[in-house]
């Protein structure tokens, strides 16, 4: 035993002096800007709000429980995470030996031409202790990779929360804006249906001429035929919902014409680019990827290296069963064993792992790129949604007023039907192009919330 633990100091003695494989390896270029949106240099951001501190609607929030539990996209994230938290345990338990055991028996008989027979029976209850020595740190490169792909998992599967958090509030912000439209939609088909008997009797009457009938007949079977595709994509809309929860078809998802608030925050916290890199779970999860490339260049650089193992057997083995506790064996084996020549294989495929850290190296770098100009677009996005809103709703009130001063002038004789119309319609269209507004401003307020990193808690992190 001593003579095998005096090779083994030599061997590590020798191999202290050996570099590293991964040293030289070119770290992320990121040079982050000074601020994450130009302007706005603040510490805090909108995105450090919970989810349903910042969806605050019960209904949506409801939809996002239900999302998060049942969402089959996330099932399989979480069951991959588990996948990749035992593959890591067991590249940590690679550090430690393994010990196998065999109770065997067996029985040779030779009876050689005129020779005596003569059996020979050998009963043996053995185990043997294997133990590989990480000389070159592939074990430990190996336990990193496997740890930062584990992590990398963790932080896919909160990325993903974060995406479908994000959609489940815009799938339900267009129903929302669906069945508003709707509601318009049937508010103004009443009034048109109004219209129509008044310019019916009107024209009956010999008040007016039958062409100021047929105009109120093509505007209200214009508004009606609005009416079935408008049903339609609320159907689409609540099966999107559905889907998103991991239900079938068939639950009605209910929601109050009033859920838009006019009134939304003005100011766009946006915090810091370095919290954005920390915030953000899908740049945590491309940093980890980095690191595996790291930990994999360390394993083939340890692979183009012999190895060392050692080997210890005992037990016990008599040619009787009950005299076998009375002959021990043991057996004791150290070799360094490695391919002498290989052609180079080894030494391509650690120039192979170093092309893919790069590769991973570039695409973290492309990643926090996207990230920044996600949120500046998402930022620009909510400022000019929040103006086109000011300006629908002016657009809107000028328009009643249209339709009122409309409807006084025709009665009072002084315009034509056909001025009444468009004044009605101008009305119709406006309510719908500010409804839809409003949407879009919530959209995309939530697409800024997503974009920073919102709908995940960074506090949690993997154990």
């Amino acid at each position: 035993m001593k003579y095998l633990i005096g090779f083994v100091g030599l061997v590590m003695a020798a191999v202290t002096v050996s570099c590293s494989g991964t040293k030289n390896l070119r770290q992320p270029d990121l040079d982050l800007p000074a601020e994450v949106v130009s302007g706005y240099a603040d510490s805090l951001s909108i995105a450090d709000r919970e989810w349903w501190n910042f969806y605050t609607d019960s209904t949506l929030c409801y939809i996002i429980r239900e999302t998060l539990a049942n969402n089959r996209d996330l099932l399989i994230s979480a069951a991959r995470v588990e996948e990749l938290r035992q593959l890591y345990g067991v590249d940590k338990l690679n550090y430690l030996p393994t010990v196998n055991g065999v109770v065997g028996a067996t029985r040779e008989t030779n009876h050689y031409y005129e020779k005596k027979f003569v059996p020979d029976t050998e009963v043996s209850f053995k185990a043997t202790l294997n133990w590989e020595i990480d000389l070159w740190g592939g074990l430990s490169a190996a336990k990193k990779r496997s740890g930062a792909q584990f992590l990398a998992s963790v932080e896919d599967k909160r990325a993903m929360e974060m995406t479908l958090t994000a959609e489940a509030a815009t799938a339900y912000f267009n129903l929302v804006a669906l069945e508003s439209e709707l509601a318009i939609v049937k508010r103004t088909l009443v009034t048109r249906e109004e219209a129509l008997e008044k310019a019916r009797l009107r024209f009956e009457g010999g008040m007016t001429s039958e062409i100021v009938y047929q105009q109120a007949r093509v505007e209200y079977a214009t508004t009606a035929a609005l009416v079935p595709n408008l049903e339609r994509r609320i159907e689409l809309a609540q099966n999107a919902i559905t889907l998103l929860m991991g239900r079938f078809p068939g639950e009605r998802i209910k929601v109050a014409l009033g859920s838009f608030d006019e009134n939304l925050p003005t100011s766009l916290p946006v915090g810091l680019p370095s919290q954005l890199l920390e915030r953000r779970p899908d740049l945590r999860a491309s940093e980890q990827r980095l690191k595996a490339a790291m930990g994999a260049c360390g394993v083939a650089y340890s692979n183009q290296f012999p190895r060392l193992r050692i080997a210890i057997t005992g037990g016990w083995e008599n040619d009787q069963v009950a005299h076998l506790f009375e002959s021990p064996f043991s057996y004791l084996l150290g070799n360094i064993a490695g391919t002498i020549f290989d052609f180079g294989r080894n030494k391509r495929k650690y120039k192979a792992s170093i092309a893919a850290y790069e590769q991973a190296r570039l695409a973290y770098e492309r990643d926090v790129l996207a990230a920044f100009t996600e949120v500046n677009n998402a930022a620009t996005t909510y400022r000019a949604m929040q103006q086109t809103v000011v300006k629908r709703k002016e657009l809107r009130d000028a328009a009643l007023k249209y339709v009122d001063l409309a409807n006084k002038q025709y009665f009072g004789g002084t315009i034509n039907y056909i001025d009444v119309l468009d004044a009605h319609r101008r009305y119709f269209e406006s309510q719908i192009s500010f409804s839809n507004a409003v949407r879009d401003e919530y959209l995309a307020l939530a697409a800024l919330y997503k974009a920073l990193g919102g709908g995940w808690s960074p506090g949690s992190q993997a154990k």
